[in-house]
């Protein structure tokens, strides 16, 4: 998918909310719909990575984003709900979704997996982002062609020994988007997941603290694949698990 060019004006006039947008790959994405036209709703937990990603796209002279802090480790289902009021009563619909908060933990055996840990990370992972799309649908569900994309990962394709409650949150993540992709076929939302491969982010610097992160492609290298599945190219993807590189 590194191949494809998007157009300019690809997501003019579309309203996409960007889960963990405050650095990495939510950055990078953020800034690349703002630089296709659309205005960025941007979702995370430390408010001042928010405004600086907030002022960049500004800079650039793109749609006016809006700031959403929450932190999905705490929020609640009714947090959810009065967001999506929110973004109906100011933008009357929502086209798009990234999912790309996320929690790594600790890796380690098996044996060694902490209870609190565990639950942690499919809160995050997993619950948060069921009760948001839940939440989310019926202003989703406004727009002429939505798309969702869940961010998935190797180890949520295929299980790799010592990557734990990580690992089953994204095959959970997976189960996620085909459930939700099958219910919604043959309509105007489509769902997919997204593994955005060996990338330079601190999940990845975290996981393999030896690796030289100059090898590794950066977050805007691979937003063909964001921007392709975002944009109305994509129409009739639903329910695909691609690769960003």
């Amino acid at each position: 998918m590194l191949e494809y060019q998007a157009r300019k004006d690809l997501l003019n006039n579309k309203t996409i909310l960007v889960t963990g947008a405050g650095d990495g790959i939510g950055r990078a994405a953020a800034l690349a719909y703002a630089q296709h036209g659309a205005t960025v709703i941007l979702l995370g937990k430390t408010v001042k990575k928010l405004e600086k990603v907030y002022d960049e796209i500004v800079a650039l002279g793109a749609p006016k984003p809006a700031i959403v802090p929450l932190d999905l480790k705490g929020a609640t289902e009714q947090n959810y709900v009065d967001m999506a009021e929110t973004i109906a009563e100011q933008f009357g619909q929502l086209d798009g979704l990234l999912h790309n908060a996320s929690q790594l933990g600790a890796l380690g055996p098996f044996e060694h997996i902490d209870l609190a840990s565990l639950e942690e990370i499919m809160k995050v992972n997993v619950t948060a982002q069921a009760i948001l799309t839940k939440a989310l649908l019926p202003v989703m569900r406004k727009a002429t062609n939505a798309s969702i994309i869940f961010t998935s990962s190797g180890v949520g394709r295929k299980g790799r020994a010592y990557w734990g409650p990580y690992a089953f949150s994204k095959f959970a993540t997976e189960g996620m988007m085909q459930v939700l992709a099958d219910e919604c076929d043959n309509t105007q939302v489509r769902v997919n997941s997204i593994n955005p491969g060996a990338t330079q982010t601190e999940m990845r610097a975290k996981a393999y603290p030896a690796e030289d992160p100059q090898s590794l492609k950066s977050p805007a290298d691979i937003m063909p694949t964001y921007l392709f599945l975002m944009g109305d190219d994509s129409i009739n993807t639903n329910g695909q698990a691609l690769n960003a590189q």
